[in-house]
């Protein structure tokens, strides 16, 4: 309490109410990834092998083998996490209960159990249709040139919305449903045009159905594994139809050029597109998805939604499945660590910033910024952690190893 209130005068002295802060954080929802509980594998019986762009390394164990442990460590994550926040599902994590259901056959009875457990534990559901993983996945899905198979990812996509549409109608706030596809070539090709042509053609069938209950948002990348050398649902080709046809933008942190900036997207497309929706992970060289950390990418990308006052139009989630440590360590690494940039960015004395910038004072914007690094930020954090009654600091730590000790570790 007492560095709370150091840090209260400190902030004050710039200009900032750490109260309205913490009540702006309060308000921040991450989408919790699903698949970080079990290495994205899934609950369909005929599941094969990971393929399509997918993969995830290590073997650390205790993984979550069906759909009770799966909500038993997500329920055990949230607790360590503060503040209320949603719950990412992927396609592939219906409850099948032992029935052959396959992908352009799924529809919303297989996620009515998770619609009820949303309910009953105050859960918001987000969705993301599956295109990988499957016999029909190859190369190509949605824009393949194979009528069957491009019929076949349509009509999944189809099914996924219904889906959305039903959660969001359940839970009386729009679901947000992403679409990425791994469609592309692992070498040199002619037909990118007709790719193309197709990928659009599947969007604008999959998209014709209005569905007011929940949000579509399209997801570029560079390359997927297995497929570098060509990628058709590529960053130009998204941000361009989401743009002229009013969809949310997936800005996802690990599909770009290392040496390219995803937080210089956020005022970039903004003008253009009303919402944008984040997939924050960590690339290390490349799609890695490594856990979240407050790293420089992830500490701009924060800062730049907040400078951009762009609160209310972007939607966060993260995305990130590393099997090599615990699962439930991820999540609440992960999660805080978002958080953290999130209060650092919401901290910053913006107005007193840019008004030194507009008059040409750079020395001083400069000095600021940096002076903000060293700020008692921290303390800050430690009160939210407080107020919303989780472990402070790295006390978290102690509730996961009993949780291994009593759950995970006897799997």
């Amino acid at each position: 309490m007492k560095a709370y209130e150091i840090a209260k005068e400190r902030f004050a002295q710039y200009g900032v109410d750490t109260e309205k802060v913490l009540a702006q954080l309060q308000d921040f929802h991450l989408s919790l990834h699903c698949w970080q509980a079990d290495d994205v594998k899934g609950f369909e019986v005929q599941a094969g092998a990971m393929s399509g762009g997918i993969q995830s390394t290590g073997d650390f164990p205790g993984a979550a083998r069906n759909i009770d442990e799966l909500r038993q460590d997500i329920l055990k994550a949230k607790s360590l996490i503060p503040g209320q926040h949603r719950l990412n599902l992927h396609e592939i994590y219906g409850d099948f209960q032992g029935k052959v259901v396959d992908r352009d056959e799924v529809t919303v009875d297989y996620f009515q159990s998770w619609i009820e457990w949303a309910r009953e534990h105050d859960t918001k559901l987000d969705f993301n249709s599956s295109s990988f993983s499957h016999p029909k996945s190859g190369s190509l899905s949605l824009s393949n040139p194979d009528e069957g198979i491009r019929r076949f990812w349509v009509e999944h996509t189809r099914r996924c919305r219904d889906i959305a549409n039903a959660m969001g109608e359940a839970q009386g706030d729009p679901c947000i449903m992403n679409l990425w596809v791994h469609d592309g070539c692992k070498d040199v090709s002619v037909n990118h045009a007709l790719y193309r042509r197709l990928l659009k053609q599947s969007l604008d069938e999959i998209f014709a159905k209005p569905q007011p209950m929940m949000k579509d948002c399209i997801e570029g990348k560079v390359f997927g594994i297995g497929l570098e050398s060509f990628t058709v649902g590529s960053h130009d080709f998204y941000t361009a139809y989401a743009a002229q046809n009013d969809k949310l933008l997936t800005i996802d942190t690990g599909h770009y050029h290392p040496t390219e900036s995803p937080a210089d997207k956020v005022s970039a497309v903004l003008p253009f597109i009303k919402e944008l929706m984040l997939h924050v992970s960590r690339p290390v060289r490349w799609d890695s998805d490594h856990v979240t950390i407050m790293d420089d990418p992830t500490q701009e990308l924060f800062s730049e939604i907040v400078r951009a006052d762009a609160l209310d139009r972007v939607h966060y989630g993260l995305d990130f499945f590393d099997g090599s440590i615990n699962r439930i360590g991820a999540y609440v690494i992960g999660s805080r660590a978002a958080q953290k940039c999130m209060l650092r960015a919401l901290l910053e004395p913006r107005d007193l910033i840019s008004k030194y910038e507009l008059a040409g004072e750079g020395y001083k914007v400069l000095a600021l910024v940096e002076e903000m690094k060293a700020m008692p930020w921290q303390a800050v954090y430690d009160e939210f952690c407080e107020r919303n009654n989780v472990p402070v600091g790295a006390a978290f730590i102690t509730e996961i190893d009993n949780y291994v000790a009593d759950v995970t570790g006897k799997r």
